[in-house]
């Protein structure tokens, strides 16, 4: 076929669209950063448009999706807590009173909100899908941007669905920030490790490698035997061998959060967390290290009106008289 009968076909095909009707919906933030996000949906051109208001509950509720209401609850034992997103910025450290230095990791919490709420009784469990960042609508495929349109939402960069208790959903549009985890207790986070791509058994697996002496020909890195003689006659699935090494998801549980900055919503985590620099990771609240329902706010934190972030400090977890991580 030739390039001007697929520029026919093509042209076509656009007109067609653009002539049914609700269909090539297109978006574009208007206002500045500072101001809410709106998006103005419009069908054909820009002249016929409606808009579409990314936090208005009255047009959630006349749409059903206001699943769940946004006020403080009592968390029980089965009760079960949405998680975050949070970007890795990067890696400090903090010296303890015996001179040892202990890794700190920086999360950044970085515009969560709730982009979506499943239910029992329409998908069969209770869920909430977050979204994280921002996205420019020319970056997405129109199946997102209709979805996120049919939430009414903003544009978001990163989406995960966490499973949550039905005494923990969120209606539509409610921010998750680092105030919805507290300094002092543990979670599991978890993420993509650094891509090491094609790598020999020392490396991959640890061996020792052969000898580097003594009548070792070329053999100092070398695997070594990977079967048996006739019988099997093969080699078993499974066996360590080269290949590709790392890009594989990864959750370190157990991660305690010495920190918390509510004005840039930072974390900082004790330990190392998977991925590169600027990555996405998720953080859920620990399963094996349960922390203290009473500490948790539940479902979420939620901010006052007349709150002012900038205003506010950092809150370093209670550990006591002699902090265990800094100096004498």
């Amino acid at each position: 076929m030739s390039a001007l009968s697929r520029g026919v076909i093509a042209r076509l095909q656009l007109f067609w669209t653009i002539s049914q009707p609700q269909s090539n919906l297109n978006f574009w933030r208007s206002g500045p950063l500072s101001e809410p996000l709106i998006f103005r949906a419009y069908l054909g051109s820009p002249s016929t448009y409606s808009t579409l208001s990314t936090h208005g509950q009255d047009e959630m509720e006349g749409r059903g999706k206001l699943l769940a209401e946004a006020q403080v609850r009592a968390m029980g034992a089965e009760s079960r807590r949405t998680g975050a997103i949070a970007v890795k910025c990067g890696m400090t450290g903090l010296w303890d009173k015996w001179g040892t230095r202990i890794p700190i990791t920086i999360l950044w919490v970085d515009d969560n909100i709730v982009t979506q709420v499943k239910t029992l009784n329409k998908e069969g469990y209770n869920a909430l899908q977050i979204g994280a960042g921002q996205k420019k609508p020319k970056q997405l495929t129109q199946p997102m941007l209709g979805h996120f349109s049919s939430q009414g939402v903003p544009l978001k960069r990163e989406l995960k669905e966490f499973r949550v208790s039905e005494d923990a959903l969120l209606p539509v549009g409610t921010p998750i920030t680092a105030r919805h985890f507290v300094p002092g207790q543990h979670v599991d986070v978890t993420g993509i490790t650094k891509g090491k791509g094609f790598q020999g058994v020392m490396k991959r697996w640890g061996f020792a490698g052969g000898p580097a002496s003594h009548g070792s020909s070329k053999f100092h890195r070398k695997p070594g035997s990977t079967g048996g003689r006739q019988d099997p006659g093969k080699v078993f699935k499974g066996k360590k061998m080269p290949g590709h090494m790392g890009h594989e998801q990864r959750t370190v549980k157990n991660i305690y959060i010495y920190k918390i900055d509510p004005a840039r919503n930072l974390l900082w985590v004790k330990g190392q967390v998977p991925g590169n620099e600027g990555a996405f990771v998720l953080i859920k609240d620990a399963v094996y290290k349960k922390p203290d329902a009473s500490l948790l706010p539940f479902p979420t934190h939620f901010a006052s009106p007349d709150e002012d972030l900038l205003s506010l400090e950092p809150i370093t977890a209670d550990l006591g008289n002699a902090d265990p991580y800094m100096k004498d």
